[in-house]
């Protein structure tokens, strides 16, 4: 596979690429890609196939005959198996077995005969996106890339969808471009090898949550150490995170037993009731080997730190913005203390706990058991007992439920309780948002009603899956940034080897109120040491957002000076003025301004990066 362009300037950790079938229209499409800067891989012809950015560790390809495969990303295969694949491969579906079976997170990408299958991970941290581009169709890993080939605008309609908060499946997923389509987290793209048609297949389900929690927790610790090792298996150094949580302090100790040296980074709030750094300190005593590195907690960035100043390449809107300089602050200290990659325990809340939604069909089939359990939830989460009552008894359709919340959009946020036993939290819009866009969300809404799905029939499993994704889809920007910055990141706990370990035991003993992470506990127990694994509880850092709406209010306030989302007529800029004044207004306090912040700070940033242009203001 030869390469026509070296790399000038991609880190490790910074892959992007577009997928080309092999054909002359392609080529042509390709070539115009083909900048100084980026990579190229050929076809069997000696066309392009794939073009874009990525370090020689990200990626594994190998070729047999007319079959050519290629892993970009974290995957501990080798260039023997992947050919060993290759020679077999009669028909792309066979390609299911393989991408249920490799470890790590990857795109996987192939052409057999001509034609593509290209696919990410199940948990949407990798994502595939298509549009066709001079009449032929063309892949890619960001929708940026596609939109710069097209010299696409932003759809209007998604930016108001997005105002949403939060914004519901599927809207969430779709492309924020015109003309660009996004390929569900669980599909596969296949392109015709002449790319002028293409399907979406289907090629992920989540397991049946059948196993116990005895049974299951081995098979989580299994997992769970092989995605650290294929992190930590190349030696050198790397850096975890301890914050004194269970999920940061079980990958810790996983990597501890690695051919890594491990630094751990351990951030303390500044609230003084925050007890991270107690816990911390106590793994750290039981990991004589790992330096330990305990930052100034005064010294790290608020919330809402630098909104005016992002500059990163971002394919679509997303409220990491507002943590975007606390979670790169550290990341040059650890480099220099020789870090090449840096572990987070990200996703570990969304996998190793789950929703209690769940109890919504347990109460039909294990009736008395999950009154039991109920009555302990109630009692942890203050829920009433009409309330209670009236979430157990809502047994509309996913789709009704979206329709329905369409009729709500003005409404206050509603009881806790509702969104734990329910699908989810309704979406909501609020005062700044106009009346023009309220329409375009509530038609969106309602056409999304009339044909969605649930990620899956039990509103359990739909919640965990929509909350994994609405995670991973903060953390593929987050990681695009630290690559950015100099030190890449991981997080094991969203490879899908980890999380198809995680959903398949059974709910009832993965949430229960008398325990904390039980699955986490009972996978890291012999690893973890006892005392580390009784913590219950976890840092909220409500004063550091608190904080950070008072040091940042001034750019807060100029934010919505010439704010592109006013031009559009999407919002009131003199309301979130207002808003911005008054720091302690429950507006801010309870983030509900997230989503428009970062909409706002996405569409500046295409101004400021020369990506894609962002649309014309509203005449």
């Amino acid at each position: 596979m030869t390469e026509l362009h070296e790399s000038a300037g991609a880190g490790p950790g910074d892959a992007h690429f577009a997928v080309f079938t092999d054909c002359q229209d392609a080529a042509a499409v390709a070539r115009s890609l083909s900048l100084p800067g980026t990579r190229s891989l050929e076809h069997a012809s000696g066309r392009p196939w794939l073009v874009g950015q990525w370090h020689d560790q990200e990626i594994v390809t190998a070729r047999a005959g007319r079959t050519a495969l290629a892993v970009i990303g974290c995957c501990p295969t080798d260039a023997a198996e992947l050919e060993r694949h290759a020679g077999r491969l009669r028909d792309l579906a066979e390609l299911d077995a393989l991408a249920r079976a490799l470890p790590g997170s990857f795109h996987l990408l192939a052409t057999l005969d001509g034609r593509l299958r290209v696919q990410g991970t199940a948990s949407g941290l990798r994502l595939v996106f298509h549009a066709p581009v001079a009449g032929v169709h063309v892949a890619a890993s960001r929708a940026d890339v596609l939109a710069t080939m097209l010299g696409a605008t932003p759809d209007e309609e998604q930016l108001a969808v997005r105002l949403l908060w939060p914004t519901p499946h599927p809207l969430a997923q779709q492309s924020m471009w015109r003309g660009i389509t996004s390929v569900a987290p669980h599909d596969a793209l296949i392109v015709t090898a002449d790319g002028r048609s293409v399907r979406h297949s289907r090629w992920w389900t989540p397991p049946e949550p059948v196993r116990t929690l005895n049974d299951g927790a081995p098979l989580v610790r299994e997992a769970l150490a092989t995605a650290v090792d294929a992190r930590t298996r190349q030696g050198g150094v790397v850096s975890c995170d301890l914050s004194g949580g269970l999920d940061s302090t079980s990958l810790c100790f996983l990597a501890d037993r690695s051919p890594a040296r491990v630094v751990a980074s351990t951030w303390p709030g500044r609230d003084p009731a925050d007890t991270d750094l107690y816990w911390a300190e106590q793994a750290a005593r039981s990991l004589p080997d790992v330096e330990h590195v305990v930052w100034d907690a005064d010294a790290s960035p608020l919330v809402y730190t630098d909104l005016l100043g992002i500059d990163d390449l971002l394919d679509e809107p997303t409220i990491g913005v507002m943590d975007r300089s606390r979670v790169l602050h550290h990341l040059p200290g650890l480099a220099e203390r020789g870090s090449r990659l840096h572990i987070t325990g990200i996703g570990g809340d969304h996998v190793a706990w789950c929703s209690e939604a769940y109890y919504h069909r347990l109460a039909r089939t294990r009736p008395l058991f999950a009154l039991r359990q109920l009555r302990g939830f109630r009692a942890l989460w203050q829920w009433p007992l009409g309330g209670t009552a009236s979430a157990l008894a809502d047994s509309r359709p996913y789709g009704k439920w979206l329709a329905d919340s369409s009729r709500h959009l003005r409404d206050p946020l509603p009881a806790t309780v509702s969104t734990s036993l329910g699908w989810g939290m309704p979406p909501r819009l609020f005062d700044w948002v106009t009346a023009d866009a309220e329409q375009l969300v509530r038609e969106s809404l309602r056409e999304a009603g009339a044909h969605a799905v649930p990620l899956h029939p039990d509103r359990g499993l739909h919640a965990d899956l929509e909350q994994i994704r609405s995670c991973t889809r903060i953390i593929r920007q987050w990681d695009r940034m630290a690559a950015r910055a100099g030190l890449p990141m991981a997080s094991p706990f969203l490879d899908d080897r980890v999380i198809e370990a995680c959903l398949a035991v059974r709910p009832s003993e993965r949430v229960t109120p008398w325990q904390y992470k039980p699955l986490l506990t009972a996978a890291m127990s012999g690893i973890v040491p006892d005392a580390c694994l009784r913590r219950t509880n976890k840092a909220a850092a409500s004063m550091d957002a608190a904080n950070g709406l008072r040091e940042h209010r001034a750019d807060l306030l100029a934010l919505w000076e010439g704010s592109r989302l006013e031009q559009l007529g999407l919002v009131d800029a003199a309301a979130l003025r207002r808003l911005a004044q008054r720091p302690a207004t429950p507006e801010l306090r309870d983030a509900v301004l997230y989503s428009t912040i970062a909409a706002e700070v996405w569409l500046r940033g295409l101004d400021r990066t020369g990506g894609p242009k962002a649309p014309a203001a509203s005449p």
